[in-house]
Parts: C-alpha cells; structure tokens; sequence
C-alpha cells in the first residue's frame, strides 16, 4: 500500500484546518473565523483499504498559518510551519480564490520553490468563485512553473477533496502502514480538549482577547460515569481575565457549556468541566510561557 506524510501549508485563515476535517471525516482541528487559530502541528491520519495493494494511510499535517511575526509566540508558529517542510513527502499549498497573489503567498512560494518534492498548489473556496475567476487564479499559479498539480477545491463543501486525496497518494511510496488502521490522529485527548475550549473562546471573545489565550488542562480523570476536567485559561491582561469571565460570569459559562458539550461527544462520557481564569502578562514574548504551553517545537 502506498503511504507517507503531507504537509498543508498556507497563509492564516485560508481553510487548512477545515479541509483536515473534511479529509479525515472527523473534526480533530479546530476553526473559527479568526486567523492564527491553528497554534501547532495537527497530525490527521487517512487510512483506505488498510493492507490491500490498493491501500493508502497518508498522514496529513495541519500548520499554523506562515505570516510576519509580531511576538515570540507569532514566530514560534510560523517556525513550526516551516519545520514541516523537512518532515513530509508532499506539500500542499493552500490559497484561497484571489487571483492576485499578496506578499503572505509570495513570501511562501520563495520558500518552497526550490525544495526537491512534490509540491500541489490547492485553491480553496472555489465554491464562491465564478469559472473566470478561478481560470485568472489558476492561470496566475500556474505561471510560477513550480506546482506538479494545481487543483481547486471547496474544504468546506468537499468538491473535489476526494480527487485531491487520490493525487496525494500517488506521491506516495510502497511502504508499510505507519500507525493503527483505526487512528485518525496521534494527539493525546487532553490536547484535543484543550483546543476545543480554546476555540470556543475564540468564538465568545472578540479581536484581540483571543489572540493573547493559551488553555491548559490541570486534571483529567476518568471515573466511572464521568470525566472530570479542570482547566486554567491564561490571558495577557487583567482587563482581558474581565471580558473572558463577563458579567456575573455569564460569558465564561456559556464557554464552559459549549465546551462540555462537544466533550462529551469527542469522549463518548459525562463530562465535569472546571474552567478557571489566571492572568500571564505578556507571556507571548516569554519563551519559558512558550515553551512551558507547548508552542515552541521546531525552535531552535
């Protein structure tokens, strides 16, 4: 069976995380309307006809979005981003439907131009695009001479994510399968956990609070009937611990409940959700907070 490893790369908010989940069939990434919600390398595994010739497990690695970096944490991201490179067999270059390419994509074409792999620019979003305009954006793509397939897909729709899968996989090697036919990804649920509640944060919370959260799970226990889970959420300011908690606590109680929910969906259990609020000034220029959060592999 043929396998390997695909990095999907992009600026932020193009539709990465979405067409992971659209790939696996299952919701393992979270999104949201806000760039930079991506914040680590998500691993998605897509497994087919497990040991048949015809099989395919392609392990497809979801990244931050590449952009100019305004803290540490910013450039940590975009470092992670940029490791990937080293890492897979095929890199697919998410975009979305502008045909004229901004400094963020050129930035990223530099980068990759020259590396000695297959490399499958994907246009997303063609769903809100007219023929003529995804033909002006394909065409403007295509002129760079350094795409081995240029497809265009809806992540959020599905059209054409099969086709593109199958273009992937012909990348790919004979090879012997990498992890359990069963496995969509190899992120521990506590991590899964922590993302959820972080993005419904992201959702209840408006511009620039959002940015400036890093949720940590504190304790995780399976009992009998239920889960029990406390997590602290840091954020940079005293005024931000304010809007995260709202008015008699309403606003950080329906984060809770949006949480708990798709928890206990993802866990297939009860779930006793603690949610706490501590302030970390600044900690997205603190490489210890960094580092102590789990955002700085691929630093060096």
């Amino acid at each position: 069976m043929r396998t390997g490893f695909a990095g999907i790369i992009g600026r932020p908010n193009v539709g990465k995380s979405t067409l992971l989940n659209r790939i696996l069939g299952e919701k393992i990434a979270i999104t949201t309307d806000k760039p930079q919600t991506t914040r680590k390398k998500i691993r998605g595994i897509y497994t087919k006809n497990a040991g048949k010739d015809e099989g395919v497990q392609i392990a497809f690695i979801d990244t931050p979005g590449i952009h100019k970096a305004h803290n540490k944490l910013g450039g940590a991201m975009t470092d992670m981003a940029v490791n990937t490179f080293k890492e897979v067999d095929v890199i697919l270059f998410l975009v979305d439907s502008a045909p004229d390419k901004g400094k963020g994509d050129r930035y990223i074409i530099d980068m990759i131009k020259n590396l000695d792999k297959p490399r499958i620019l994907v246009i997303n979003k063609i769903d809100k695009l007219h023929p003529e305009e995804f033909k002006r954006t394909y065409d403007a793509y295509d002129e760079e001479g350094i795409f081995d397939r240029i497809y265009g897909i809806s992540a959020i729709n599905g059209t054409h994510v099969d086709e593109l899968i199958d273009a992937v996989a012909s990348f790919m090697d004979e090879g012997p399968m990498f992890f359990p036919a069963d496995m969509i990804t190899d992120h521990p649920e506590k991590f899964i956990v922590s993302e959820i509640i972080r993005e419904k944060l992201m959702m209840y919370l408006d511009e620039e609070v959002p940015h400036g959260i890093a949720v940590e799970i504190e304790n995780f226990r399976e009992c009998e009937r239920v889960t029990e889970i406390d997590a602290r959420i840091y954020c940079e300011r005293r005024s931000h611990k304010g809007i995260i908690i709202g008015r008699q606590g309403k606003k950080l109680k329906g984060v809770g409940k949006a949480a708990r929910l798709e928890i206990e969906a993802l866990l297939g259990t009860k779930v006793f959700l603690q949610l706490w609020v501590k302030v970390k000034e600044n900690w997205r220029d603190s490489d210890a907070a960094i580092s102590g959060f789990g955002y700085s592999e691929g630093r060096k």
